[in-house]
């Protein structure tokens, strides 16, 4: 398969160059000890342990080498020091115990085209997590993911790294339906796991990912024990390494004007849960283009946090969730709740001005007095 990046994103979506290799992401010198061996814990990761759908996907199902980062030397050069004229794109996942702004984050995998980095923060510390700074704020690197949100506030409130230029394959998916003509619904949002097995992006079953949520039930501290098991690893890697096929998939079908709408709720999304006392408000967002995009004019979005006063969020979710629900249906809006991960007091709500200051007046209501 041809791993070259033939997509040019527009609307600040860089491209990486075409033919795209391992040589290209370089390796720094000092990544070798005194007797010229990698000091990087690396392996071999089988692929993952599935069915596969698609004999498409029989490349990416192929063994990975996989390196368990605790040092910045062992990562690319290219990712430590992004170069605005050698863009790329990279596939990006956190794991942790309760991964958001209280929890902790344990690993943070990057796959690139060559080989996946699992870059360990429980034993290279904050030294090591400061070191990717650049890579992940850097608008010349693609970073793909599933559903960036908490990964994003995890990111920003444990290290003040600022998650920029992402491609949420979640959002894309919903749009490349919307694209298809399926009618938009609350909460309709694909899984990880659904998103691989679909054979139009990825086509494999990933059966192990409900084995590892059995054990974080058993063992919410799973990423944060160490030494690294091999289904640490496997798993770890897994989560990440199918993205790049997805991503090479998703771009090609996706019109210009899904693309700019991409990548605006990609950048809210980073913000959502990581609003604070500073408003981060993470990377410049795309203007709507002035002429119309596909036979369409884009409208602008926004995301707008409701703080909730004390004791009243029981209104506004309502009995098993049914007032929140009716909002949701009669504004075409993208509305979360922090929960028991929190921000506890704080609504977010992502979408076009006119449906988000709709969804804001209705909340409102629901704690004003009469």
């Amino acid at each position: 398969m041809d791993r070259g990046w033939a997509y040019r994103p527009v609307y600040g979506l860089p491209a990486a160059a075409p033919g795209q290799n391992s040589q290209q992401h370089g390796m720094n010198p000092s990544m070798l000890d005194a007797h010229g061996s990698p000091l990087s814990m690396q392996t071999t990761v089988e692929g993952c342990r599935s069915r596969n759908h698609s004999s498409d996907a029989e490349p990416w199902m192929s063994p990975v080498p996989v390196h368990i980062v605790t040092h910045p030397a062992q990562l690319p050069t290219s990712f430590l020091r992004p170069n605005p004229h050698q863009p790329f794109v990279i596939g990006f996942d956190c794991e942790g115990v309760d991964l958001a702004r209280y929890g902790r984050l344990c690993v943070m995998q990057l796959a690139f085209d060559n080989a996946v980095y699992l870059v360990d923060a429980v034993l290279g510390g904050n030294a090591l997590m400061q070191s990717c700074k650049l890579g992940l704020e850097s608008p010349y690197i693609i970073k793909v993911c599933h559903d960036c949100k908490r990964d994003s506030e995890a990111l920003y409130f444990q290290y003040n790294i600022k998650l920029n230029n992402v491609f949420d394959t979640q959002i894309a998916f919903s749009l490349l339906e919307e694209q298809r003509g399926k009618n938009w619904m609350p909460d309709d949002y694909i899984s990880f796991v659904d998103l691989l097995a679909d054979e139009r992006y990825c086509g494999v079953a990933y059966d192990e990912k409900e084995e590892v949520r059995m054990l974080l039930r058993k063992d919410p501290q799973f990423w944060a024990h160490r030494p690294w098991t091999v289904m640490m690893k496997r798993v770890a890697a897994d989560d990440v390494r199918f993205l790049l096929c997805i991503y090479e998939r998703m771009v090609k079908s996706l019109t210009d004007l899904s693309k700019w709408r991409l990548h605006v709720r990609s950048s809210l999304y980073c913000q959502c849960f990581c609003v604070g006392a500073d408003c981060f408000l993470g990377g410049p967002l795309p203007p709507p283009p002035e002429q119309a995009v596909d036979g369409e004019l884009p409208q602008e979005e926004v995301l707008a946090v409701v703080d909730v006063p004390c004791g009243k969020m029981g209104l506004v979710i309502g009995r098993k969730g049914s007032s929140i629900l009716s909002i949701k249906q009669c504004c075409r809006a993208d509305i979360f709740i922090g929960g028991q991960k929190g921000p506890p007091d704080k609504i977010f709500v992502i979408g076009v001005v006119k449906e988000v200051r709709k969804a804001e007046a209705i909340l409102r209501g629901k704690f004003l007095p009469n």
